[in-house]
């Protein structure tokens, strides 16, 4: 019986090599045999997760024809990574990726970092801030006393609450988007939103546009969902939105949905104007491509003076082009798992009855705590301190990245919480392997592109500061000598830090 559950092809497998970029060797570097090179390559396409546990390779004499090395280039580096416990194989059924014992599975997008590693590692993983308190204790503080009636109810709601609908529509009609309560279903986070949204409108098979780059863990979502992405290149730098290629790409891939992040672009920090916007709208309407707009870090506008532009959802007053999804996650705190859709009647009502098949609701005690946030003006406050904390975070990264790594290159984004970060010809995946070594967790740059690209970027959040912020730039640098050497196997041990 086969003990793989996929398989990759090797035209697939050769280019995803391929994307792996390899600084020129200087003076006096030992470039690693052909074999050896090979199968670290495929070592970390594993590590990443961009190829799958349990995922059947192709043929010695197939991958070999692909990347026009000789077969028995390849049949040692399946020897190797057999010897490492990153290959199985039978007789039979071919050659499968696995992972050694006492691994960790590789996960597909960003995962949030074990607590009990925090003392040791530096987690640039994931773009979430601790909780702004007193708010959050307040908010709960709050939503208890507001729960007893509730609590004589069965606590199914499938739209949501209905007191959170109506604080959710009037802050739109606040922002000069008119809205209704039954334009609004409330979800368990954004990606709950996304998801049933890829469910309604894209069944599997269904094209997808998405921006290139874009965030990794809906791009993962998409995916296992089995959507075809169409990914549309961002324009250069923090100017966003190349509106000519979207009309292009909408028209020729006619994608059945379109996904798109205006306000501080996860993971660019790019910030979409009016015109973008307008034209975006256009494109999909004129397309017939529903176009779901991520407002998550729509509130984290850090710098002073900045003109916000009207929401997307502010040029499609018919309603019948626009799905705006929105979050407490990032402006407010990871942990608490509300989102919302804002979308005409129909689409929302479609939403919730398939919503029945999934998770049925969303906690009501956490509703009832941003219901508080949102009534009492706890919100806005709680917003600004979170904007102060990011704003001095992203500052001091800043600095020490320009201090520690003066040859990688970046634009400052105005808001969100992140900065894209070209790494000066070094692997992107080898830095983020390396750093695992030093005591600093990094998310390549592949993981927000769709088949290998972006593998000369990093990503990295606004969620440290100070010394912290200090002592991770250094860490990245230790990470990229360590590729510049090309020390595989080394490890610089990474002092404890407590932050």
């Amino acid at each position: 019986m086969a003990q793989w559950t996929s398989a990759v092809g090797a035209a697939q497998l050769a280019r995803l090599l391929n994307s792996q970029q390899e600084r020129p060797a200087g003076p006096g570097t030992r470039r690693p045999p052909a074999y050896r090179a090979l199968a670290d390559g495929v070592r970390l396409l594993v590590l990443e997760g961009r190829v799958p546990v349990a995922a059947r390779l192709p043929a010695e004499r197939e991958l070999a024809l692909s990347l026009s090395v000789s077969r028995t280039t390849v049949a040692a580096a399946y020897e190797a990574l057999r010897s490492e416990g990153f290959l199985e194989s039978r007789r039979g059924a071919g050659s499968w990726t696995a992972v050694p014992a006492g691994n960790p599975l590789p996960a597909r997008g960003l995962e949030p970092l074990p607590p009990d590693a925090l003392g040791s590692v530096i987690d640039l993983g994931t773009a979430s801030l601790p909780a702004p308190e007193p708010w959050l204790t307040r908010a709960v503080q709050g939503a208890l006393e507001e729960l007893p009636p509730y609590a004589h109810t069965h606590g199914d709601y499938p739209a949501g609450l209905p007191a959170l609908r109506t604080t959710l529509a009037e802050r739109y009609t606040a922002r000069g988007i008119p809205t209704m309560p039954e334009q609004i279903m409330v979800t368990t986070g954004a990606m709950g939103a996304i998801d049933a949204i890829c469910h309604l409108f894209a069944g599997r098979g269904e094209r997808i546009a998405v921006e290139s780059p874009s965030y990794a863990n809906i791009l993962q979502l998409m995916r296992e969902a089995g959507a075809r992405l169409v990914p549309v290149a961002m324009a250069e730098g923090l100017t966003g939105w190349d509106t000519d290629r979207w009309r292009q790409v909408l028209r020729d891939a006619a994608p059945r949905l379109a996904y798109v992040v205006a306000d501080f672009h996860n993971p660019t920090g790019a910030l979409a104007d009016e015109d973008q916007r307008r034209r975006l709208v256009d494109a999909a309407r004129s397309a017939g491509t529903v176009l779901v707009v991520d407002e998550t870090m729509s509130e984290l506008h850090l710098d002073d003076g900045l003109e916000l532009p009207r929401p997307v959802c502010g040029f499609d007053p018919a309603g019948s082009t626009v799905i705006t999804v929105g979050s407490a996650s990032k402006a407010f705190w990871a942990g608490m798992r509300i989102g919302w859709v804002r979308a005409a009647p129909d689409v929302i009502r479609s939403l919730v009855v398939a919503r029945a098949y999934a998770d049925l609701g969303t906690p009501v005690l956490e509703q009832l705590a941003v219901n508080w946030l949102l009534s009492t003006g706890g919100w806005e406050q709680a917003v600004d301190v979170r904007r102060g904390q990011a704003r001095e975070n992203r500052d001091a990264l800043v600095a020490a990245v320009r201090r520690e790594l003066p040859s990688w290159e970046f634009e400052v984004p105005h808001g969100g919480l992140t900065l894209w970060v070209r790494t000066g010809g070094l692997s992107g995946s080898r830095l983020a392997e390396a750093g695992e070594r030093v005591g600093v967790r990094v998310p390549s740059g592949p993981r927000f592109g769709v088949d290998g690209a972006f593998e000369g970027y990093v990503r990295l959040p606004f969620t440290v500061g100070g010394a912290v912020a200090d002592e991770a730039a250094a860490r990245l640098a230790a990470a990229a000598r360590l590729v510049e050497t090309g020390a595989n196997g080394a490890t610089e041990t990474p002092r404890t830090f407590v932050a």
